[in-house]
């Protein structure tokens, strides 16, 4: 029961969980708490998937007549029956399998990522025209310019981060609305927003397709953007950046880079018009993040732990 329960609590939280959350539309006035509520959604989801197939590793080796648990798995066929005991080992192949393509996706997300923005970092070096930057009172380094009319704007996360834009985008802009889109692309780099995109990244990539869901990737994809905009309102106000966005809103950013514009532009535009983020919600948020990694824990964890300690204490 145990295995089962996992199984379908792995199950809603890779597929009808995410759908729902991702048509919410509170989160967009809590934005960090919703982004640890995603994070738990996954971490929850990878924790009650491995757990099931522990838990069936757990039956294939059921004590003996002595106390202690069987030598083998096969040793377990006549006492489970062929179509259980194949069904055991399939499900713990897939819970394998499952790991396996977690930590692959991981390593592969993350090499693929940093090449592609090792190699655009080096064209735009090459290309682009350094220039200090001035953001929030603060002057850097590490600001590329480029000879293109288009307004543009974009940052390449890493230990050698970038921030490039335009020629367009300094001639169409006023200064606050330029300190506004610095600082929207200074956020990405700082709380490293491209972290956590790996992350879920890797995790889709994990899942096979029909139970995985898209809704978590797109969904924190906007989340984030809409954190990097709370700092830039912070840095220049809400007007400017609205203007800024919507100048900006057919750049598009090369794989690996995070662009200020892009499709969910008028949706962010909106918000900056609206009635601001939710102390409320927030901590609602929080809650549910908790209760999605506590309440499966201590409901179906503790017990079958309990019980595979004895298993290897008999």
């Amino acid at each position: 029961m145990s295995a089962l329960a996992f199984a379908l609590v792995a199950l809603l939280l890779v597929g009808p969980v995410p759908a729902l959350l991702a048509r919410a539309t509170w989160t967009m006035r809590a934005p960090r708490a919703s982004i640890v509520l995603w994070q738990s959604i996954a971490l929850a989801a990878v924790l009650s998937a491995f757990s099931a197939g522990i838990a069936i590793a757990s039956r294939l080796f059921v004590p003996g007549a002595d106390g202690r648990p069987t030598a083998t798995i096969t040793s377990e066929i006549e006492a489970l029956g062929w179509p259980l005991w194949t069904t055991y080992v399939l499900v713990f192949a897939l819970t394998l399998l499952i790991g396996a393509r977690l930590a692959v996706s991981v390593l592969q997300v993350a090499i693929a990522t940093r090449r592609r923005r090792a190699h655009h970092r080096m064209v735009v070096d090459l290309v682009g025209k350094p220039q200090k930057w001035e953001c929030n009172r603060r002057v850097g380094d590490g600001l590329r310019v480029l000879e293109v009319s288009q307004p543009l704007a974009y940052c390449l996360p890493g230990v050698r981060s970038r921030v490039v834009v335009s020629e367009g985008t300094l001639t169409a802009l006023e200064d606050n609305e330029v300190t506004a889109i610095l600082s929207h692309e200074r956020a990405h780099l700082r709380a490293r927003h491209d972290l956590v995109l790996e992350m879920f990244t890797a995790v889709h990539a994990a899942f096979p397709r029909f139970v995985r869901s898209a809704s978590a990737l797109d969904a924190v994809r906007l989340l984030i953007e809409l954190l990097a905009d709370d700092a830039a309102v912070r840095a220049a106000g809400p007007t400017p950046l609205a203007r800024a966005l919507v100048a900006c809103a057919e750049g598009r950013a090369p794989a690996g880079a995070m662009a200020a514009g892009g499709p969910t532009t008028v949706l962010r535009v909106r918000r900056l018009g609206g009635s601001g983020n939710s102390l409320v919600l927030a901590m609602t948020a929080y809650l549910a993040a908790a209760a999605v990694l506590v309440v499966p824990t201590v409901a179906l964890a503790v017990p079958w732990l309990t019980e595979l300690h004895r298993l290897f204490i008999a």
